[in-house]
């Protein structure tokens, strides 16, 4: 070899090089086939990218607006009816329905309590919904009712992670990730998964719109109500569009350089990133602007431009799909009502019922609603005992209950104007067709044209997916 050519080679080259190499041949005898979706790249790098991508099978839906209700809304006092439990009020819950409850918080001398709120039948469809919800009774023959879903958490925070990744561990893709990760992107402005909030987020944070293992640029990206839609969005003083492109090129050829040598995908996130957030700038703030929606439409919804509320959530989430988005995720929280939850239930009924319902009339008559799924639900319900703990000052309230509580759907392949399962007389225990929390992910899944055990990604070593090792697609709630 030359002696000049080897003098330029240092130490530190040489082992650049080597440790380059190896790292390739190892990363391809490891990732083999990351993905187990057809359609799906098996190249790492091109993974992040965006672009839609095949499913399994003729989806039924294209888009999701997940209504997150974060605190647990009580089942008893919302949709599941027990006039049974007038004839057992001040009474203490038969042993018998509590055997092989092992739950920390269950008291065992707790007394049953009935609704204080009177129900009423709507719709050709004969659903019955309390009387804090009447605009939801307006659209119960496009609705769906699930009322034995059960989960493997009774914590805010677990249970929440676990509703929105189906794990228990932190760091596991939630499912908007997943459905970005399987079906890529419609939207070239926007990204495939938008996150809304109405306050000040939930107890399970960032875990419930993470990514997980998969590629950062399937991450949830939060977007908000007030002010600039993203923080530090807009550029600052001295520096023009003009300025940013000739930064963004500079730094987007830099980083193609090193993903050239090193092949790590996150590099082509990072590249995907600021050509994203370069976007935004000009669609985040029309997009997230409500000035331009009509006096009818503000009204049917209860929205308020430049206000932050459940109401202004419901109808960016709207906007947002139509502008091709795949997965909306909006947290609403508000709902542990661990005393007085009468004033608890009437308050956020008033704040939801409107513009969850309007959401679903809005969908319709846009022609949105066939290709939309909309979830309604929180991360357990509450108990059909009262919570009566005077040291904590805590009277005539609930506690928290993952054994049964009910959620609702509509659109995107949904059957509506059905009700799926039934509580036990007491609100207790699922007594007919109970739903797993997996078994809901894996239907979401199914709408969404995905074989929920076939949607996996290989990540230190095994496959993993939404599901886990269960769920089963509830097959009553398709159309």
């Amino acid at each position: 070899m030359n002696d000049d050519l080897c003098q330029l080679r240092t130490r530190r080259h040489f082992f650049s090089g080597c440790g380059v190499g190896i790292g390739k041949i190892a990363l391809a005898s490891l990732l083999g086939s990351t993905s187990r979706l057809k359609g799906l790249p098996a190249d790492p790098v091109s993974e992040s990218t965006f672009g839609i991508r095949t499913s399994h099978f003729a989806p039924r839906a294209k888009r999701v607006i997940y209504l997150f209700m974060a605190g647990g809304p009580s089942h008893l006092d919302l949709f599941d009816y027990k006039p049974g439990l007038r004839r057992y009020v001040g009474q203490k819950v038969p042993p018998s329905i509590l055997r092989g409850s092992d739950l920390p918080f269950i008291e065992r001398d707790a007394t049953l309590m009935p609704s204080p709120f009177a129900f009423r039948t709507h719709g050709k469809s004969g659903a019955i919904f309390s009387e804090v919800l009447p605009h939801l009774g307006e659209i119960a023959d496009d609705i769906a009712l699930v009322k034995s879903i059960r989960t493997d958490a009774f914590n805010h925070a677990p249970a929440q992670i676990f509703m929105t990744t189906g794990h228990l561990q932190l760091g596991r893709p939630s499912l908007g990730a997943w459905l970005s990760y399987g079906l890529g992107s419609e939207a070239n402005d926007l990204p495939a998964f938008v996150v809304l909030n109405s306050s000040s987020g939930v107890s399970g944070g960032a875990a419930c719109f993470g990514n997980g293992f998969l590629p950062s640029t399937h991450q949830g990206v939060s977007l908000r109500s007030q002010g600039d839609p993203i923080l530090f969005v807009a550029n600052p003083p001295g520096v023009d569009r003009r300025i940013q492109r000739d930064t963004l090129d500079v730094l987007a050829h830099l980083n193609r350089r090193r993903l050239g040598i090193v092949g790590d995908p996150e590099i082509a996130t990072r590249i995907e990133s600021y050509e994203m957030a370069y976007r935004l700038q000009t669609s985040a703030p029309e997009l997230m602007s409500l000035e331009g929606e009509s006096a009818e439409t503000l009204a049917l919804y209860g929205a308020e431009p430049g206000k932050r509320s459940f109401a202004n959530l419901c109808l960016l989430a709207r906007r947002l799909v139509e502008r091709g988005v795949r997965f909306v995720q909006c947290f609403h929280k508000g709902w542990d009502h661990h005393s007085n939850i009468e004033k608890g239930i009437k308050n956020q009924a008033k704040i939801t019922d409107r513009a969850a319902a309007a959401l679903v009339k809005d969908l319709k008559r846009r022609g949105l609603l066939d290709e939309t799924l909309v979830i309604w639900g929180g991360e357990f319900g509450r108990t059909p005992m009262v919570e009566n703990n005077p040291a904590l000052n805590r009277t005539q309230g609930r506690d928290h209950h993952p054994n049964a509580f009910t959620m609702w759907l509509a659109g995107g392949g949904i059957r509506p104007g059905v009700t799926i399962g039934q509580t036990d007389e007491m609100g207790y225990h699922a007594a007919e067709d109970p739903v797993h929390v997996h078994d809901l992910q894996a239907t979401v899944l199914h709408l969404l044209g995905l074989d929920h055990t076939e949607l996996t990604y290989r990540y230190q070593g095994r496959d993993f997916r939404l599901t886990d090792v269960g769920g089963k697609v509830v097959d009553g709630l398709l159309a």
